[in-house]
């Protein structure tokens, strides 16, 4: 099931940011998403790597969806559907309880 946002989604013009700087820029912009959210890249090229990248960081937690693919202007929204979940390790708030005795 997809969640989808109702307002128009943020666009990152990732042509106007140093190439250096393009993943980070994303990944903080997409950290800041709230579940439903989502962004849209307008980039040179296929951002196919910066999609591994963040598969691998938020595998699950989000939908990527080509709106439209070159050549020489690429389109992706990325939508956030879930948020990583917290892990609780423990029933303490140390090493499993060893400072608590």
């Amino acid at each position: 099931m997809s969640i989808h946002a109702t307002a128009t989604p943020a666009a990152v013009d990732l042509r106007t940011i140093s190439p250096r700087d393009r993943h980070a820029t994303v990944f903080s912009r997409f950290d800041g998403l709230q579940p439903g959210q989502s962004l849209q890249l307008v980039n040179d090229h296929d951002p196919l790597p910066l999609r591994f990248q963040l598969d691998d960081r938020a595998s699950g937690q989000f939908e990527w969806a080509a709106l439209e693919s070159g050549p020489a202007v690429w389109r992706v929204q990325i939508t956030r559907v879930g948020v990583k979940p917290i892990v609780v390790v423990g029933d303490s708030c140390c090493s499993g309880g060893a400072c608590c005795g």
